[in-house]
Formats: structure tokens, C-alpha cells, sequence
């Protein structure tokens, strides 16, 4: 009997532990947009105070502070996200890797290159997909380029960014990130952008 009972609260207990696992299994940690200003319908700044934007309830996970990390290497290390990017975003000619715009397939084939040259130490570089390029706008910044330098990354350009996701509607799109203002569309394979490696 007692074996019984026992059997009967531990099968209890478990079921209310994975209940609960259960319930915070959809759970995302989602990071801040970085924006605190506010805005009204003509573009002027106001007070945010009991607006609902974004500028007013910065929902999210907070950026740590420093956000972005020096490596010393040629590297620099998202504290919010932990990838790690190249320093320079500005798709450098390294070795026999062609620089400069690239198309989609161009940005795929320079990134193999860089790995196969062990660029920075590292032979796992890869295109980022567009959620991780998307991470490094600052909502809260006109320019994400400028803001980004200031940050300690180099060469980064106020153009687009091939991210590795083509577009689901249409395959022969794929995902590019403006580093400028922050928008995010699809742009055409054959078409140029930036290349900006992350690991």
C-alpha cells in the first residue's frame, strides 16, 4: 500500500513538472529594439510616457552593456546574441576571396572562401540568416551604419546585407538587411549586396 501511494504522488508530481515544462516550452526571449524615442503621426518627437510604442514599454530582453565586444582579432562579439561577426563589414578582398558586391550565390561561394582560408583563425564562418543580420539595427538610431562603427566594427556599409534565407513566396528572392535604415526585403539572387560573415 504504501508502495502504492508512493508510486500515485511521484506520478503526480512528474505529470505537474512537465505541465509546467510544458507551459514555458513556447517561451522566446525576444531582445529590445534598442528604440526609447517616441513619436506622433507626423514624425515629431514626443514624450513617451503612456503611448503604448515601443519607445514607451521597451519590451524585450535588455542589450547588456557593453553590447559589442572587441575580440582583438579581427572579431567582435554580440553580447546580446553571442554570435560573432568579422570586424570589418565591409566585404574585404582577402587573399584569392574577390571582395565587394556579391550576388546571393556570389555571397555563399566568398564565405566558403574566407573558411578555407581559415579567415581570422576560423573556417566556420557563414552567411547570416535574416533574424541574426536583423539583430545588429538599432531602432533607435537614423543610421544603423553609423551607429554600428561607432560600436567598433569597420567598413560598415549604409547598403544591404544578403542574408542565407531565401524567400518562401518566391525562391529566387532571398532576404537582405539595410544596414542604413533598418529595413528588411527581398531582393533578387542575381542582384548585388554586401557580404557580412558571422559565426
Amino acid at each position: 500500500m504504501i508502495n502504492n501511494k508512493f508510486t500515485w504522488s511521484a506520478a503526480v508530481i512528474m505529470s505537474l513538472l512537465l505541465i509546467s515544462s510544458l507551459a514555458h516550452a513556447g517561451t522566446v526571449d525576444l531582445p529590445q529594439t534598442g528604440q526609447t524615442k517616441c513619436y506622433n503621426t507626423s514624425g515629431t518627437e514626443i514624450s513617451c510616457t503612456d503611448t503604448g510604442q515601443d519607445g514607451d514599454l521597451r519590451k524585450g530582453v535588455e542589450w547588456p552593456y557593453p553590447r559589442f565586444m572587441n575580440n582583438g582579432d579581427g572579431t567582435v562579439t554580440d553580447n546580446l546574441t553571442g554570435l560573432i561577426w568579422t570586424q570589418n563589414a565591409g566585404t574585404p578582398t582577402v587573399g584569392s576571396c574577390a571582395g565587394g558586391y556579391k550576388t546571393w550565390q556570389g555571397a555563399l561561394d566568398y564565405v566558403t572562401c574566407l573558411n578555407s582560408m581559415n579567415y581570422l583563425g576560423h573556417s566556420d564562418w557563414r552567411l547570416p540568416n535574416v533574424n541574426e543580420l536583423e539583430s545588429l539595427i538599432n531602432a533607435d538610431e537614423p543610421n544603423s551604419a553609423k551607429w554600428l562603427i561607432a560600436q567598433g566594427f569597420t567598413n560598415v556599409q549604409s547598403y544591404g546585407y544578403w542574408s542565407s534565407s531565401s524567400g518562401a513566396g518566391n525562391t529566387s528572392y532571398a532576404w537582405v538587411v539595410n544596414m542604413w535604415n533598418g529595413l528588411v526585403g527581398a531582393d533578387d539572387k542575381p542582384n548585388s549586396n554586401y557580404v557580412w560573415p558571422v559565426r
